[in-house]
């Protein structure tokens, strides 16, 4: 694997180094880890990447990487989202598989580019979205579309943080800078970092599509040019109806993500805070909690043995979506979780929409790619 952005000072490249290498079947050994040559060798030498194959630029990366018999085959984009579109159209013509930060691109048209590119290519491509890899988030998927809760008739989920609820950039935080920049994260603020994550994990669980929204973001820490809280009504095809909540100011909140989805038989209620438990409400107001399997959970204990511990849940499941797509590149798997370009479409639809709705005072806006 090469590694596009995540160095000295990032918080998301470290986090797919381990995941990616946690099950021995990837391993990083290039990058260019910084728009800054010096920091690029620094950042790969942090990482154990021979000084050699820490490159200046992604055009050099691929160039030097394509004369060696051991070069890449696959890279990770972890850079700012502006970046994103520019980095896998690259690595994709060179022939690589790509996995990528959240969200795709930067606006709704560069995804509909990156989704002609990734068509043209024929390569794999997967967005990193997290919550997907949890086992009891995949639990909670198959239990809908076995029928465990019958016909899905609304949706709640959110997604709140608190670290932005004062103006870190003004601090000098490198990870708030780009986050509240409309020239390097996109359209959207909080609406793109953490609601699309919000968004993605409603449909995942559901099988359904979001099929209009109604959406009322805000910049609520004042000079701030993008939404940094939002809320957003749902409507899926199926007549469910859905609220979607994200927030970069809830005061106090780590990361709150919580998905409830109410069936007219029962309901299904998830929380990371208790990730490896998943509850199911009867109509007769019992309640079952179904657990990862005692070889799953031995196995996630193992795995989780070397982690820092606030992180290990998280890294646990971005590991399991990194196991995913490498069994596709060998062909011993079918990516039946892998969250690929489509969702990434359909990810800048929703954010685009939401933006644009709120902006206008639409009400009720179309939400389709």
């Amino acid at each position: 694997m090469g590694l596009i952005g995540g160095g000295v000072g990032s918080l998301i490249g470290p986090v797919h180094r381990i995941a990616a290498e946690l099950d021995g079947r990837i391993a990083l050994v290039a990058g260019t880890f910084s728009s800054d040559p010096q920091r690029s060798v620094q950042s790969g030498e942090s990482y154990g990447v021979d000084p050699a194959r820490a490159y200046a630029s992604v055009d050099d990366m691929l160039a030097g990487e394509a004369g060696r018999p051991d070069g890449i085959e696959l890279v990770a984009i972890a850079t700012p989202n502006h970046l994103h579109l520019s980095a896998a159209q690259a690595a994709l013509a060179a022939g690589l598989a790509v996995i990528s930060e959240k969200p795709a691109t930067a606006t709704l048209a560069e995804a509909e580019a990156l989704s002609r590119s990734v068509q043209w290519s024929g390569r794999p491509y997967a967005l990193a979205y997290t919550y997907t890899g949890f086992p009891m988030v995949r639990e909670a998927r198959r239990q809908v579309a076995a029928g465990a809760i019958g016909r899905v008739r609304k949706v709640v989920v959110e997604f709140s943080q608190g670290w932005l609820a004062v103006a870190m950039e003004a601090l000098g935080s490198k990870q708030a800078g780009w986050r509240v920049d409309p020239e390097k994260s996109g359209i959207g603020g909080c609406i793109a970092d953490l609601g699309t994550h919000a968004f993605n994990l409603a449909e995942f669980v559901t099988g359904d599509q979001v099929a209009e929204v109604m959406a009322d973001l805000g910049s609520v820490v004042d000079g701030r040019r993008l939404d940094d809280d939002a809320a957003v009504l749902l409507r899926f095809s199926n007549g469910a109806r859905g609220v979607l909540i994200a927030s970069q100011i809830a005061t106090g909140e780590a990361s709150s993500v919580q998905l409830k989805v109410y069936g007219d038989v029962g309901a299904l209620s998830w929380d990371l805070k208790t990730p490896d438990q998943l509850l199911l409400s009867r109509l007769d107001g019992g309640i079952e909690v179904l657990v990862e399997d005692a070889v799953k959970l031995a196995r996630t204990a193992q795995r989780a043995a070397a982690l820092p511990g606030a992180f290990a849940p998280l890294i646990l499941a971005f590991a399991d979506i990194y196991r995913d797509f490498a069994d596709v590149l060998v062909g011993d798997g079918d990516g039946t979780y892998l969250q690929g370009v489509d969702a990434g479409l359909r990810g800048m639809a929703f954010v685009e929409r939401s933006v644009l709705a709120s902006r206008e005072q639409h009400g009720w806006t179309e939400l389709s790619v």
